[in-house]
């Protein structure tokens, strides 16, 4: 005999009362874990906790690109431009404004990825006639490589040695340094970053995007203005690399022509492709894995001047193999793309 008791302060029977399940919570809680336990595992290994706080950093360069693939099916090879550009603008404002707040350097970080990122979807996106994806790849792709080439030439920003000796990001009197203080900054930040992109993947907006991903011409058919939705995400994803951008020249001290090329832009196509696409979570793992691999494999003497293509070939054998990533190994179809709205299994 089923039970079928009403649960208080519903006309539903509990036993229909069932509690979200998935693989991605899981993963996601278990993710957060680990990262609040590294600066005390690691407390005597500054170098790894370094290496950490560059996976966060990384990271965001990671689910910007997720935010134009995963959700919106914009192929980006230029989202390391965004993540320079942004990286070059605040270390000017230090070096020649002597000014390095938190409060105003990473607002600006974000408006200057925000305002690029925009111009190049007016450009791509929103012309008369809705782009390929051959079309964005390869435009995101050239002005990636423009911009790496122009600044590898330009005597105020550094030319090819980059600007070095970055001013200290700081609040009031407070500097941040590497180490733990840093890395806590980057995990609050990438938090925030993750949890704005998972509530607009749940949102209304996410319910479109989705559909754009499965059936653009019929979304388009309905009347939504399907290129206007790839720009905003676009844009947004422009900010959220601009953001990374900042980080990563305040935590290295350092931001060069190689940090806005095609190379940064590929290595965030790898991310988010190796961890599995979509997923918002994915981009992180991948980024970990990636990063911590080569840091094992450059230590390895005897493999000290092959590791990167030993690193090559199992990214190619996952991409091949595991088109969905390495979370395409416990996340199902489903669950990846996200299911909206409620499903009634009674009628009446």
């Amino acid at each position: 005999m089923s039970d079928t008791r009403t649960a208080p302060g519903s006309s539903k029977p509990a036993s229909r009362r069932r509690l979200p399940t998935g693989v991605l919570p899981l993963v996601e809680g278990t993710t957060l874990l680990v990262a609040i336990a590294v600066p005390f595992v690691f407390a005597q290994r500054t170098d790894l906790v370094t290496l950490a706080t560059n996976v966060l950093i990384l990271s965001l360069l990671a689910i910007s690109f997720d935010l134009c693939w995963g959700l919106s099916g914009i192929m980006s090879f230029g989202q390391a431009l965004f993540f320079g550009v942004a990286g070059y603008v605040i270390a000017l404002v230090g070096r020649d404004l002597e000014f390095s707040e938190l409060w105003g350097t990473l607002p600006l970080a974000v408006l200057v990825g925000l305002v690029l990122s925009a111009l190049f979807a007016a450009f791509l996106l929103l012309g008369r006639r809705p782009p390929t994806t051959i079309f964005v790849a390869l435009g995101t792709l050239t002005g990636s490589y423009a911009a790496e080439r122009l600044v590898s030439g330009w005597q105020y920003v550094g030319a090819g040695n980059g600007l070095s000796s970055v001013k200290l990001l700081k609040i009031g009197a407070y500097e941040f340094v590497e180490g733990t203080a840093f890395y806590c900054l980057a995990l609050a930040i990438l938090l925030l970053v993750y949890g704005g992109a998972r509530y607009l993947k749940r949102s209304q907006l996410g319910l479109v995007l989705a559909g754009m991903r499965q059936n653009e011409e019929r979304l388009a058919f309905y009347g939504y203005r399907v290129q206007l939705f790839k720009a905003l995400v676009f844009s947004l994803a422009g900010g959220v690399a601009g953001l990374g951008g900042a980080l990563y020249s305040y935590h290295q001290g350092f931001i060069g022509p190689g940090n806005m090329g095609p190379g940064l832009s590929t290595a965030a196509v790898i991310y988010c492709l190796f961890g599995g696409s979509g997923t918002i979570i994915g981009p992180i793992l991948g980024t970990a894995v990636v990063e911590v691999l080569s840091y094992v494999l450059a230590d390895i003497d005897a493999i000290k001047r092959i590791w990167p293509v030993i690193l090559g070939g199992v990214l190619l054998i996952v991409v091949m193999f595991q088109p969905r990533g390495i979370l395409g190994l416990f996340v199902s179809e489903r669950e990846r793309i996200g299911s909206y709205g409620v499903r009634r299994k009674d009628k009446g």
